[in-house]
This record gives C-alpha cells, sequence and structure tokens, in this order.
C-alpha cells in the first residue's frame, strides 16, 4: 500500500514504476490490423466499439460499420456519425432482434447478406476500420459459419483493424483475435429495477 509511505519513497516507487513502463513502451514496437472482440454479458460492448470508431474518424480514416441485428433500430450514434460523411459507412443490415423477425430463414439470409458486406469492407484498404456490430449473435445463433468468418478475416489488409461485438463470441474467434474483452455484468436497471430502456444511456 502506498498510504504508508513517506513522501520520498512515494516518489521512488513511482520513479521505478515509470522506468518500467518506459522499457514496456519502447519494446512495443510492432505495427499491425488488430482483430478485436468485445463480447460478454453487459453493457458497453458496441459503445466501446464505436470509441474506438471516433478515435479513427479523428485521425482522418475512413471506417465501416455494418449491424447484423439491430437493424430495425435509427440509434442516435448513426445520427451522430452520419455527419462524418464519406469519410463513414454505416450499413444496417439486420430487421431487429430475433424475437421481432421470428422468421429464422430471413434473420439467417439477413446475416448471410450482411457479411457479404462486410467482407467488403474487410477487404478494402480504404477502409481503416470496419466494426461488424453483433456479429458474434449471428455466429451464436448459427446464422453464420464460423470458419467462413475467420476465412474472411484472413484476407483483411495488413494494417486495417477489424471490431466484433456482441455476447457469445465463438472460442474459435476469441483464440484469433488479438484484443478480447469479456464485458461482465454486475447490475442492470432493467432486470432489478424495471428501468425501461432510455434515451442517451441504451439507444
Amino acid at each position: 500500500m502506498t498510504d504508508n509511505l513517506s513522501p520520498e519513497q512515494y516518489q521512488q516507487k513511482m520513479q521505478r514504476r515509470k522506468a518500467v513502463q518506459a522499457e514496456r513502451v519502447a519494446a512495443a514496437n510492432q505495427e499491425k490490423g488488430l482483430i478485436i472482440i468485445n463480447t460478454g454479458n453487459g453493457k458497453g460492448k458496441t459503445t466501446a466499439a464505436l470509441g474506438m470508431v471516433m478515435r479513427s474518424l479523428g485521425h482522418g480514416y475512413r471506417v465501416a460499420i455494418v449491424q447484423f441485428i439491430k437493424g430495425a433500430w435509427e440509434p442516435a450514434e448513426k445520427a451522430v456519425l452520419e455527419r462524418f460523411g464519406d469519410q463513414l459507412v454505416f450499413r444496417a443490415m439486420g430487421e431487429g432482434f430475433t424475437w421481432e423477425t421470428q422468421d429464422r430463414d430471413r434473420d439467417i439470409a439477413n446475416a448471410q447478406t450482411a457479411w457479404e458486406t462486410a467482407l467488403e469492407f474487410i477487404q478494402n484498404p480504404e477502409y481503416r476500420l470496419v466494426l461488424l456490430d453483433e456479429v458474434n449473435i449471428a455466429l451464436k445463433l448459427g446464422y453464420l459459419d464460423v470458419a467462413t468468418v475467420l476465412a474472411g478475416l484472413e484476407t483483411k489488409p495488413a494494417d486495417s483493424h477489424v471490431i466484433l461485438t456482441g455476447r457469445g463470441a465463438p472460442p474459435e474467434l476469441i483464440e484469433r483475435a488479438d484484443l478480447a474483452t469479456e464485458m461482465t455484468l454486475l447490475k442492470h436497471p432493467f432486470k432489478e429495477q424495471g428501468v425501461k430502456a432510455q434515451a442517451g444511456i441504451e439507444f
């Protein structure tokens, strides 16, 4: 604990920590395009991915977003991101949650069409970042084949990044990823308090 350290001891400790961190940063000298997964039952998977989208747009990179499930929604994020014009392409390819469509064949067809669209962006070197929103759910439900998606990811340019969001990411995809984060649900106002989805928080 740092509470019991004198100011001099604390300063020495922080200097050692800074030196270790500087060595780590110096050793990490590679650049490569990453495959990133945001999964788990907690909130924030798409939100975290959109943070990376904003960073990429801020650097002037072109970005593509393909929504696999939530296509029936018109999220507020879309209204904001559309202001970037041709720098960002947004494709909502789903028709909403599976309990809304109630048609498995149509859900599968939509997911496969969305994957074909996504693959075009993934393979296009003009796009530095491609977000496949809720694609993990399409994989979990069997609408897409994991091997097909893995093979498609291997065709991306070396310096481009792909983010795959949604709960239930398959183990094979996590194994292939460069960065995988699991969002853990601790509390949720809808389940525990009956609080409805609210503007600015859920949509």
